[in-house]
């Protein structure tokens, strides 16, 4: 049949071909095997350093209700204390405000402060005054005006600012955290923790605009107009007292406590701070980075 001979001639082929004799393919594979061998190709894969504790029994004398601390390169978790539960943002909200505001104003367009808010923390805008955004920046994240968070708000459409905040959440899987207002005053649907503001700071320091805003100890702006002019002192008294605190955010009303959200840089290594609903954020915060000093390592090859 004939599937007899086409087989047949196809094995004697391929037999008188590649038999392991002297025959002109043979050498072709035998002595040139590197050209067919597949080639390795070495790839060293680059990682963060990771952290790790001394003693991990050791724990800072902290009065917050809600702590986070965090190894920012790697977001490895060094110290948690109720870091999921909802607490009241107070102005901490401004870190998210900041982020929506970046994306839908250019820093040197100008705003006129068509209307203003009384309450909390004021940087002193004034019906009339032009001011450029870059300005209010500088008043809500150095000086926590509320009034500069209201304003941005304001201008692009107060319930549609609100509305971005959210998608804000959203985007960086904040999944406990939700906002009503931009300056943080306290409101029954505005919560956060200190896990979901971990997330924003970091988002916040991928800015470097923003985050050298945050970090400014002390500065006097202007409107546009040389009219009005606003000192604005950080509220973060860390700021120049301890070496490596780079900012964040500050937040206070009465049913929120003392918050504040801090960048602490250190031998090469960063980190975030969160403290929620504490008695003395300021020395809670002193007394976590005298614990990283001291506590935590790192991992060497």
């Amino acid at each position: 049949m004939k599937w007899y001979f086409y087989f047949a001639f196809v094995f004697f082929t391929l037999l008188f071909l590649f038999y392991p004799g002297d025959s002109y393919y043979y050498h072709i594979f035998a002595y040139n095997r590197e050209v067919f061998a597949k080639k390795t190709v070495s790839v060293e894969l680059k990682h963060d350093p990771i952290p790790y504790l001394k003693d991990p029994k050791s724990i800072p004398d902290v009065t917050a209700e809600g702590v986070y601390v965090v190894d920012l390169p790697s977001f490895t978790p060094l110290l948690e204390r109720n870091e999921h539960e909802r607490l009241f943002p107070a102005s901490t909200t401004k870190i998210i405000t900041s982020l929506v505001a970046y994306d839908v104003y250019k820093p040197t367009q100008i705003i006129t402060v068509k209307r203003t808010i009384t309450d909390g923390q004021l940087m002193g805008l004034v019906v009339g005054e032009r001011i450029t955004v870059e300005n209010l920046f500088y008043g809500m994240l150095v000086y926590s005006g509320n009034d500069a968070a209201y304003v941005l708000a304001d201008n692009y459409g107060y319930s549609k600012f609100i509305k971005l905040m959210n998608e804000k959440v959203k985007a960086l899987r904040m999944s406990n955290s939700h906002f009503t207002t931009p300056n943080g005053l306290d409101a029954p649907n505005q919560y956060t923790t200190p896990y979901d503001l971990a997330l924003a700071a970091r988002e916040l320091l991928k800015n470097p605009y923003l985050a050298k805003i945050a970090s400014t100890k002390e500065i006097t702006v202007s409107d546009v107009d040389f009219k009005y002019f606003h000192q604005l002192n950080n509220v973060n008294e860390l700021l120049g007292e301890i070496a490596g605190v780079g900012g964040l955010k500050t937040g206070y009303t009465e049913e929120a406590g003392e918050n504040l959200v801090s960048y602490y840089k250190t031998d090469g290594h960063k980190y975030i701070i969160v403290v929620l609903k504490s008695q003395h954020r300021f020395q809670d915060t002193k007394n976590i980075i005298a614990w990283i000093d001291a506590n935590v390592l790192y991992l060497t090859k």
